[in-house]
């Protein structure tokens, strides 16, 4: 289903799926054509949805700046121009006022909630990570590099909004604020699920709040579901294995994959791990392309 680059969005967070690429939708059987919408209700960075580009998708995640940020590329207001011109101006002023001037961004994004504050945050921030208080407030403290908007950094980013823009354009997509059962609930037998929720046993603080008892409930919703799906899980690292794989997913096949984390808040969950792909029965492909002999196993 994938055999195409992968490419890099322009927000980061933790968790982002950039290495899986090939390994999750390499797993994936749905055609794109025959009607169906790719659904995503835990879209992140976006990174898997954005490398698919289907011709019909339906996008959500319960962190509104992220939805309102790719809702202003897709829109056109955000683009290339308007996020270089923004990325110069902030860039100069973090290098020539180091932290002082990312803490007025992060208190000026709280207030108005900015998109392209949103993004200076993202890339600015301590270790790439995204993560906000009880009162919703981004605080994390800043990465200690009043460099960090270089010439080809900048470009960069700029070039990744540039990709996003043109994977949506001309396409049907929605891309929408709210929680995974709503988002399910709007679901056919031909769309297509895919599921990326945050990993119970690994709390990163992310946005909101996230425990064994939603991880069931979204579960046993899923597997409900009339159409095809593939949920993201973590199933075990050097210190313990995932319970609630077997305990919420048994009798569904499964791939696996060694990943290590680049991206987190401390050295423990960027920790070598292996991840899997949960796929309902009849919608997995014999062997995941570009990935190293995934293992093949059921819960």
């Amino acid at each position: 289903m994938f055999a195409g680059q992968v490419r890099t969005p322009p927000i980061k967070c933790q968790g982002i799926k950039t290495k899986l690429v090939p390994f999750i939708l390499g797993n994936v059987r749905w055609d794109p054509h025959a009607g169906g919408r790719w659904i995503e209700p835990f879209l992140g960075s976006g990174v898997v949805a954005f490398n698919l580009a289907p011709p019909r998708a339906l996008l959500a995640d319960t962190n509104e700046d992220i939805v309102r940020f790719y809702r202003c590329v897709q829109s056109g207001t955000i683009d290339r121009a308007t996020a270089l011109a923004f990325l110069r101006r902030e860039g100069e002023l973090l290098r020539r006022d180091g932290e002082r001037h990312y803490y007025r961004v992060r208190e000026r994004f709280n207030e108005l909630r900015a998109p392209l504050d949103f993004l200076f945050l993202s890339r600015a921030c301590f270790n790439g990570v995204m993560r906000y208080n009880k009162s919703g407030r981004f605080n994390v403290p800043f990465c200690r590099k009043p460099e960090r908007f270089a010439r080809a950094y900048i470009t960069k980013i700029c070039n990744q909004i540039d990709w996003v823009a043109q994977q949506m354009q001309g396409k049907e997509w929605e891309l929408v604020a709210a929680r995974w059962p709503e988002i399910l609930s709007r679901a056919t037998a031909s769309d297509f699920i895919y599921c990326d929720p945050p990993y119970v046993g690994r709390n990163t603080g992310y946005y909101n709040s996230w425990d064994g008892a939603e991880a069931a409930g979204l579960a046993s919703a899923v597997r409900r579901v009339a159409g095809g799906f593939a949920v993201s899980m973590w199933m075990e690292n050097r210190h313990r294995r995932n319970a609630h794989v077997t305990e919420s997913w048994g009798g569904l096949r499964y791939r696996s994959f060694a990943h290590f984390y680049h991206v987190g808040p401390s050295q423990r969950l960027r920790s070598s791990m292996d991840e899997i792909l949960i796929i309902r029965p009849g919608f997995e492909t014999v062997r995941a392309r570009d990935a190293k002999a995934p293992r093949d196993n059921t819960t």
